[in-house]
């Protein structure tokens, strides 16, 4: 039975207790999702369940996977009233009818595996008992009577702290759409709050006579970029994560090692954890504070800029359409906004690294099996494959960043136009007009850094993962594009005719995103010298 997209099991009422009862659902997987094709994804695992019960919104404490394989172990060891309630919501689905009846069979089911206990305990011997009394009690808790449970005791402080933790959990969350939608959000508030200020299509005479547009709508950088790129990229990423978490990396290790994948996968996290915090602070501290002080901030307050006017800062050459507190307010809300939205870009690029370096580890096993080359091959294609698609998005990420800022200090009086005209000028004789204002350009470094950053995740998959002899053909495909890209960015008003290079360059991006290999994959080429030979 389906209930919001979860396997759903009805509350059997067969007189089972806890021990007999979880057995069943787990096996079961009752409340795991349905897979893509509609199907149930498999039994629950200690590491599956207890990564779930953590990710509960209200569940502030989460549930320490030692306690969960207490669950799955043959033991008495029942479970404890705060416990019981996440796990009745998982098994009812997030269905508020249904997780009570869950409530209610589960707390039935605990008393009569504490009712059990205690018949078992009566009947032991008085050395037994007085054994068992020594050992440590795991989790119990008697319905309607106040224990103390190993569930209930405080997290680690690192669990707690960890950034690295916190930012991949944002990334697998069970609603995949929940990252890109608050990108996608975030960009279209801003883009309401540049109409109700006047400030979403907006031109200026500059000194030369050029009549420039700087409308925020107008701007690629704020517009396409958070409500197209970005979005994608985050959804491309959390695809990737959940499939190298839930069974990529599962592939690798022996049913005996299984429960602990999560362990050695946060360990993995853990290990990267300074250079989270690294970034974090450049993105909030440095592109996000200081450079909205000293490019938005600071020429508002003193009405004079060195930078080229923009949305930003058009008050100081139009004072009628917006005023300086308004635009304040404006610009530190979008810079707080873009800061946090870069980090998570960043972030995004060190799970993808963390990702190919797991995967490298793994293939580096001793123990992995000749008949599991193929798969190896498999998994790796499908990881490269995500980390190429990623790449090119934030590579044009960049490429919108660079082309607004060049845009600004160009004579183009839009954005659409100077690039019709640079293509213009390269087919005819049509001169379009050097570059005459020199403006300080802090966007060419930034997006500088995130172009370098991209190119080299994908650089590190393709040397730890190429050495794949069946990989070999579709990553120089790949890399020939990620080059053509990098190029492309390099050369912005470099030249005239630049945009047809970038418009060529998009073109054939955009086709690797939707076809990474250009062209039938290795796969295929297996099978077709598989038939001649048979």
């Amino acid at each position: 039975m389906e209930k919001n997209g979860k396997i759903f099991v009805p509350p059997p009422n067969d007189g089972s207790d806890f021990k007999e009862l979880f057995k069943q659902m787990a096996a079961a997987g009752a409340g795991r999702p349905l897979g893509d094709d509609g199907f149930p994804q498999g039994p629950w695992t200690p590491e599956l369940l207890a990564d779930t019960i953590s990710r509960i919104d209200s569940n502030r404490a989460g549930v320490d996977l030692r306690t969960v394989q207490l669950w799955f172990q043959e033991n008495d060891k029942g479970i404890s009233t705060a416990n019981l309630r996440w796990l009745a919501r998982i098994f009812g689905c997030g269905d508020r009818e249904a997780t009570n009846e869950w409530m209610a069979e589960l707390s039935a089911a605990q008393a009569r595996l504490t009712a059990k206990r205690r018949d078992k305990k009566k009947s032991g011997s008085p050395a037994t008992t007085a054994l068992r009394n020594m050992s440590a009690p795991a989790e119990e808790e008697i319905p309607l009577t106040p224990v103390v449970s190993v569930d209930l005791q405080p997290m680690p402080a690192e669990r707690r702290s960890s950034l690295a933790l916190k930012t991949e959990g944002m990334f697998s969350h069970e609603a995949h759409l929940n990252l890109p939608a608050s990108i996608f959000a975030g960009s279209s508030a801003l883009g309401f709050l540049s109409f109700i200020l006047g400030i979403h299509s907006i031109t200026y005479t500059r000194a030369d006579g050029v009549e420039k547009q700087v409308g925020f709508l107008w701007a690629p950088n704020w517009t396409f970029l958070f409500m197209v790129l970005l979005p994608l990229f985050f959804a491309l990423v959390i695809e990737l994560l959940g499939f190298w978490k839930q069974d990529g990396r599962l592939r690798f290790l022996s049913e005996v090692d299984r429960p602990t994948s999560g362990d050695s996968w946060r360990q993995n996290l853990k290990t990267n954890s300074h250079t989270y915090w690294a970034v974090f602070v450049i993105c909030i501290l440095f592109a996000g504070v200081v450079q909205w002080i000293g490019v938005q901030l600071i020429p508002l307050l003193e009405q004079k800029q060195d930078f080229a006017p923009s949305w930003g800062t058009i008050g100081i050459i139009r004072p009628d359409v917006v005023s300086t507190p308004a635009a304040i307010v404006f610009t530190a809300l979008a810079y707080l906004y873009m800061s946090f939205s870069f980090y998570l870009l960043f972030a995004g690029l060190i799970l993808l690294h963390t990702i190919v370096h797991d995967l490298w580890k793994l293939k580096r096993e001793p123990r992995l099996r000749p008949d599991q080359e193929t798969t190896t091959s498999d998994i790796g294609l499908r990881v490269m494959r995500g980390v190429f698609r990623c790449t090119v998005l934030v590579v044009l990420a960049a490429i919108c960043m660079k082309a607004q800022s060049a845009y600004l200090a160009s004579q183009g009086p839009d954005f659409v136009t100077w690039l019709v005209r640079d293509v213009w000028a390269t087919l005819t004789a049509y001169d379009d007009g050097d570059r005459i204002f020199e403006y300080r350009l802090p966007t060419h470094y930034s997006s500088l850094l995130v172009t370098l950053s991209s190119c080299s995740v994908f650089v590190y998959g393709a040397i730890r993962i190429g050495d794949d002899n069946r990989l070999r053909g579709p990553l120089w495909k790949m890399s020939a594009v990620i080059v053509l890209l990098f190029a492309s960015y390099m050369l912005i008003d470099a030249f005239d005719g630049f945009s047809i290079l970038l418009i060529v360059t998009g073109l054939i991006a955009t086709y690797g995103l939707l076809d990474p290999e250009f062209g039938p994959g290795w796969r295929a080429g297996e099978i077709r010298s598989d038939s001649h030979v048979s």
